[in-house]
């Protein structure tokens, strides 16, 4: 190859380099140009349904509080003391304990009166003990697998869950307190965004529901089955059954909630909110038998039949029962 060959192929393949750049460069432009686009367009606010209940289980497992209205943290629902899944069973070795080993925990009303936390349970004498116990152990938890702390809850509160439940082995509370660190269910489900944190929920720090898919389920049912059982932050009325499973994005008052995945159901569903007793089968064999996910989630939810959605909390604030709920889209 002679020098003039050997110039004539450098300054191709340097056009053909700077071609390939220019090409590059003009589709990322289209791409930023089309992300923009999406950005400038307007929202559509289409009304979907209303708040008819917003509940907050301040104890994992534990009775359902119902309130009228609560702070939409990034965390989960509050009202005043009562934070959603701030305390927590577990065994000596930090072991979490919930209704799928101890069913009869359903039953047990965890509120808070001025500085006191009070426990309530059938055949039990009332217990109260303060919300802050700075002089007690913080505990090592594990929640599915996934450690946290907590502030342990004391020997009188241990020995009155013991009995109650009748356990074999010694069980105790703790408390997650705001200093703590809270878990990161991206950790265990890639779905969630790293920034996402709980203290003590299976998953995600808002669970939504609507009235429609319980009474669906309910008219597929020999025995009816209320919303409680299923243990929702926020319940929906007005709305088809199931449409919450299209709400991507939402807003109730000046809160923003974004859907991560659906709730895949699992034993837990199958205990009676009222009687604390385990049936092992319904309505969970129903929810089975029509409420799968696609072929294409199976890596997902496994057989865990679908009810519910989860939501991460894109800007904070208060809601209400009686609220709107609308539904963002581009």
């Amino acid at each position: 190859m002679n020098k003039m060959d050997f110039r004539e192929l450098k300054n191709l393949l340097t056009d053909r380099k700077i071609l390939m750049l220019a090409g590059a460069a003009s589709l990322t432009a289209v791409g930023l140009g089309l992300g923009y686009k999406y950005l400038l367009k307007p929202e559509k606010v289409t009304r979907v349904g209303i708040v008819s209940q917003l509940l907050i289980h301040p104890l994992k497992s534990g009775k359902a509080v119902s309130v009228a209205l609560a702070e939409c943290q990034e965390i989960g629902l509050k009202y005043g003391a009562l934070k959603d899944r701030h305390w927590l069973v577990v065994t000596e070795d930090g072991q979490m304990v919930t209704g799928r080993q101890q069913p009869r925990l359903v039953l047990v009303a965890l509120t808070v009166e001025g500085e006191h936390v009070c426990l309530n349970a059938p055949d039990m004498e009332p217990l109260t003990f303060p919300v802050t116990q700075p002089d007690n152990a913080i505990k090592d938890c594990r929640v599915f697998s996934v450690d946290i702390q907590g502030r342990d809850c004391g020997e009188e509160v241990s020995s009155w869950l013991t009995r109650y439940l009748a356990a074999e082995k010694a069980v105790r509370m703790v408390h997650f307190e705001p200093q703590m660190n809270p878990r990161k269910p991206g950790e265990k489900e890639p779905l969630f965004p790293q920034q996402t944190k709980v203290a003590y929920p299976d998953l995600g720090p808002i669970m939504l529901l609507s009235e429609s898919s319980v009474n669906d389920l309910s008219s597929r049912l020999d025995s009816k089955v209320t919303v409680g059982r299923f243990r929702p932050n926020v319940v929906i009325s007005g709305c088809e059954a199931f449409d919450e499973d299209s709400w991507d994005d939402i807003q109730i008052g000046k809160v923003r909630l974004h859907r991560v995945m659906a709730c895949g159901r699992c034993i837990f569903t199958t205990v009676d909110p009222e009687t604390g007793v385990i049936s092992r089968k319904e309505p969970l064999d129903t929810l089975k038998s029509y409420r799968q996910c696609k072929p294409d989630e199976r890596s997902i939810y496994k057989t865990s039949p679908l009810f519910g959605q989860m939501y991460t909390v894109r800007k904070t604030g208060i809601m209400q029962v009686g609220d709107a709920v609308y539904k963002i889209s581009r």
